[in-house]
């Protein structure tokens, strides 16, 4: 058994628990706090964890795990192998005297520093988000190498973030059903699909309108993300630009024409607020700076089955300048065409079924209610 030393988002227990698979509390007897002498820990600069660094007459504050047996170690090194850090002995300070210990201590040092580090501050914005993709991740450990596993952590951390979202802007319920604690149960999860994508096996019962309570029942439902999507309107012309790109769903449907109009849109980065997301994929989409954003619907994709959930807004733009290529990102194997037409030409190809992506025609219809005011402050 070894003892390991923590300086970082490790130093926050539930995080611990979850990379551990342990329950709640049960690490409480094998924790100290611990100081590694001349050493300083920073946020790495515009990045959301931490960095260490020798630095004579500081110390790096932290905590010590007793007694890690060679599985708890080999977990550990999984969750944080996707981080390029290697175990090196350090000695440490505790309220027991020195230890020896060892410690994740990064490969390199070319991680540029930025302010001094506080756990707390990282556990308000991002410790949720993290204790969860953490379980994601070592949920997939028998599926995927530590480097596999790593490249999907932020993919993961966007879904957490999605929670946090949904509870922020839950809707109201002045007509549906106001849920109570204890509404829904799920009594079992069964082992599912876990990828980029995510498949939940679950049993589960809920109280029905007539005061009952439902039986049990086995269900399935496709854990996505939130992703914003956006409309340029130019008043001025009355143009829209739209963007075409070859989609799979189309594609595995049998659909002989898989090309497909769609708004600008992507996933919502982990911390990210859903406006900046649409400013940000119109640039990498179309090439297109976006002007004033105007919140459209935000709305489930497919609630039946799907966690998927979209964050329309229509973005007020002068398009007058604007010149139609291809875009995307290289590195997400993205071949996208961007058009500019007018609303008149556009709602003709809703009309014809050349637009059948769903998000879009209920984006122009939006439009088509609103064309007036947007057309007479312009």
């Amino acid at each position: 058994m070894s003892t390991l030393f923590f300086y970082g988002t490790l130093c926050h227990v539930p995080l611990l628990e979850a990379v551990l698979g342990v329950p709640s509390g049960a690490l409480s007897q094998r924790l100290q706090t611990a100081v590694l002498p001349d050493h300083r820990v920073s946020w790495v600069k515009d990045e959301a964890y931490p960095m260490i660094e020798r630095a004579p007459g500081h110390d790096a504050q932290g905590v010590v795990l007793l007694g890690v047996t060679e599985d708890e170690e080999s977990r550990l090194s999984y969750y944080e192998g996707a981080f390029s850090y290697h175990l090196s002995e350090v000695g440490v300070r505790t309220t027991d005297g020195t230890l020896r210990a060892v410690c994740f201590y990064p490969m390199s040092q070319d991680q540029t520093r930025g302010a001094p580090w506080v756990l707390e501050d990282w556990v308000r914005g991002w410790g949720e988000m993290v204790v969860g993709a953490a379980r994601d991740v070592m949920a997939r450990r028998a599926r995927y190498d530590a480097e596999t596993a790593g490249a999907l952590r932020p993919f993961l951390t966007a879904r957490h973030w999605s929670r946090i979202l949904a509870r922020r802007g839950a809707g109201p319920t002045t007509l549906r059903h106001a849920p109570k604690d204890g509404d829904v149960t799920i009594h079992k999860r069964h082992e599912g699909y876990r990828g980029f994508f995510e498949l939940a096996d679950f049993d589960f019962d809920h109280s029905r309108f007539d005061g009952t309570r439902s039986p049990t029942v086995r269900r399935e439902a496709f854990l996505a993300f939130d992703a914003a999507l956006v409309l340029p309107y130019d008043p001025k012309t009355d143009q829209i630009l739209l963007i075409e790109q070859l989609r799979f769903g189309p594609m595995w449907r049998g659909d002989p024409n898989p090309w497909v109009f769609e708004p600008i849109a992507g996933l919502v980065d982990p911390g990210e607020d859903p406006a900046d997301t649409a400013r940000r994929e119109a640039m990498e989409e179309s090439g297109v700076t976006l002007g004033s954003l105007e919140p459209m619907v935000q709305v489930y994709a497919s609630p039946g089955y799907s966690t998927e959930f979209f964050h329309c807004f229509l973005s007020v733009t002068d398009l007058s300048e604007f010149t139609a290529s291809a875009n995307g990102l290289v590195s997400e194997h993205e071949d996208i065409r961007s058009h500019v037409l007018s609303f008149d030409d556009a709602m003709a190809l809703v009309h014809s079924g050349e637009i059948n992506a769903g998000p879009l025609i209920m984006m122009l219809f939006w439009l088509a209610a609103e064309r007036g005011r947007l057309r007479a402050s312009a």
